[in-house]
């Protein structure tokens, strides 16, 4: 506004909501061409729920009817070295069927999983051909025989709730998902481009609005 590009915060509101459209068009377009997978012999996948629903100032005001199911955020981080690639979903419970069928189709075979010691993973990821660590976060952070943790993915959640409560973006479950699709393309496409981030959304602007 400063710079005299958008003369209204309502101006600039739409210009983050037609960005938004671009980054999450961007990120479907990949999921089609190239699937979105993690794990291999080098990356490991840490899983984790959170929960990120608005809430209301000192309890105040009306909830939104759009957050009556869908709150909770399942999280797949892809871990190697220091490449993070997330995957995050919106599920309606945290139980077995909604959790699992999402690890089997973003989750390579063979992968090393870890996670804590939620029931929907118990007894599950290890008989379906994946090495499966997990860590009592009752007892200790860090398991003291396989030295497992979840702190790449505590560290994640951090980051990704301060962005989106920043710019209010868990107002609404649309939203929620707009701007969970922007963090994925951030890690998945803006920072693997050669000119960063802002190379990578150039590009998919001329293929959102050809000339």
């Amino acid at each position: 506004m400063q710079d005299g590009i958008a003369k209204s915060s309502r101006t600039l509101s739409k210009m983050a909501r037609v960005l938004r459209k671009v980054c999450r068009c961007a990120i479907k377009r990949f999921r089609r061409r190239h699937g979105q997978m993690i794990g291999s012999g080098q990356e490991f996948a840490v899983l984790d729920e959170s929960n990120f629903r608005h809430k209301r100032k000192y309890g105040r005001g009306r909830a939104s009817t759009t957050w009556r199911r869908k709150k909770w955020v399942f999280g797949m981080l892809g871990v190697r070295d220091k490449c993070r690639h997330p995957i995050l979903r919106l599920v309606i419970r945290r139980s077995r069927p909604h959790l699992i069928p999402l690890v089997v189709k973003h989750v390579r075979p063979g992968t090393a999983i870890i996670s804590d010691e939620w029931r929907a993973y118990r007894g599950v990821l290890a008989n379906m051909g994946y090495k499966h660590f997990t860590v009592n976060h009752s007892q200790w952070f860090v398991d003291p025989h396989s030295g497992a943790h979840s702190q790449h993915i505590e560290r994640a959640w951090l980051t990704y709730k301060t962005s989106v409560w920043r710019l209010r973006g868990n107002r609404t479950e649309k939203m929620l998902k707009e701007h969970l699709a922007l963090i994925e393309w951030t890690h998945w496409l803006g920072e693997k481009h050669k000119q960063g981030p802002l190379g990578r959304l150039i590009k998919d602007i001329r293929h959102q609005f050809p000339v």
